[in-house]
């Protein structure tokens, strides 16, 4: 295995593929990247036996030798990383170490055999439907941010891809708030199919998603996603669990309707924040006809209040609500107006985009 390549060339999918090998493991082997040479196609693989990312890139010039073998990914990155511009890395694989040059610079890297590199076992049935890699990302950025951190229900530490016919859903829970997308695209999926993709699997698959006009192959079955675009190949193991009937949980009968400036609402509750509870980050809004006032208070006594104009006409509501779930919506949502509906101090409130019917929020009330 001899070549030569490009710095800026290898920088780029080696980053990628090394995001995905975690810094502690269980086995010498996952701390590698493999590196597989086939005539001018350098594949670049990176896994933690949950996740799997395949970069490939194209030599400039022939190689001299194909190949295959690991090394370690992270050093391989900060080397990488330290040599200079616009320089070239020559890869020479001497039986057990791979040595690398670069103008006046030598490394040598030792090196663990590719035949021992696990892969993630994919199964052929499932079904697959291609989407620009733009209307991806934006289903999941819409929604990532309500998945469960580290929850013992195992299943709301991910996010559900549910896909039907003309249509793909995204739906991410903890619990306390509810955030869904739905992407219209022409899917030809006789058999509905929901799989829950795993947190990790979501950060890196959003991390991969680049060329926001370019198409995307997607392909689902029991067990694994894979997306594949033209540089990488990526593919997540799944949640093997029931995600919650997320149809339930959406307000069907409010009774109060109100609209309002989504950057004014936005940076309204930023300023409140600051002085809200740090633990459990509550503020109490007052809707009056026309108004909307923000209060907060902490254990030291500290207050901050702001009164937003609102487009409101009904009774008098006084409601709870955790001020990072209301922020994480606005600031995902887009559009100049949000449209907040409300029953009473005890029920959920339903957030939408006024120009669209593509997403939808769900934030449960706190006692204050």
């Amino acid at each position: 295995m001899k070549f030569v390549i490009a710095r800026e060339a290898l920088l780029k999918p080696l980053n990628l593929v090394a995001g995905v090998v975690e810094r502690r493991q269980t086995l010498a082997i996952l701390a590698n990247v493999q590196l597989v040479l086939d005539g001018q196609e350098l594949s670049l693989t990176g896994t933690d036996l949950e996740v799997e990312l395949i970069g490939r890139v194209e030599l400039t010039t022939p190689p001299q030798s194909e190949g295959e073998i690991t090394v370690p990914a992270r050093k391989l990155v900060d080397i990488c990383k330290s040599l200079p511009d616009g320089s070239d890395i020559e890869f020479n694989l001497d039986e057990n170490r791979l040595i690398l040059k670069s103008g006046r610079s030598r490394f040598t890297l030792s090196t663990l055999p590719a035949a021992d590199f696990p892969s993630v076992e994919q199964s052929d049935n499932g079904q697959s439907f291609s989407l620009k890699q733009g209307d991806i990302k934006r289903l999941i950025e819409k929604t990532a941010f309500a998945m469960a951190q580290q929850d013992v229900r195992y299943y709301l530490n991910g996010m559900l891809w549910e896909v039907s016919e003309g249509q793909l859903r995204t739906v991410a829970t903890d619990g306390h708030r509810l955030a869904m997308c739905t992407l219209t695209a022409a899917l030809d999926a006789p058999n509905p199919l929901q799989v829950i993709v795993p947190r990790k699997g979501v950060n890196e698959l959003t991390r991969l998603l680049g060329d926001e006009n370019h198409d995307a192959e997607v392909m689902i079955s029991a067990n694994h996603l894979r997306v594949v675009t033209p540089g990488f190949t990526f593919t997540s193991k799944l949640i093997d669990g029931k995600f919650p009937d997320y149809e339930r949980v959406l307000p069907r009968s409010s009774t109060k309707t109100v609209l309002g400036d989504r950057e004014a609402l936005r940076q309204a509750f930023g300023r409140t924040s600051i002085l809200s509870n740090e633990k459990y980050r509550g503020v109490r809004l007052g809707l009056t006809s026309g108004e909307l006032k923000i209060q907060a208070n902490n254990p030291e006594q500290e207050e901050a209040e702001e009164v937003v104009a609102v487009d409101y006409e009904g009774a008098d509501l006084e409601i709870g609500f955790n001020v990072s779930y209301l922020m994480d919506v606005l600031g995902a949502v887009s559009g100049e107006t949000v449209k907040l509906s409300l029953s009473d101090p005890n029920s959920s409130a339903l957030l939408e985009e006024i120009d669209s019917e593509e997403t939808r929020y769900v934030v449960m009330p706190m006692r204050l």
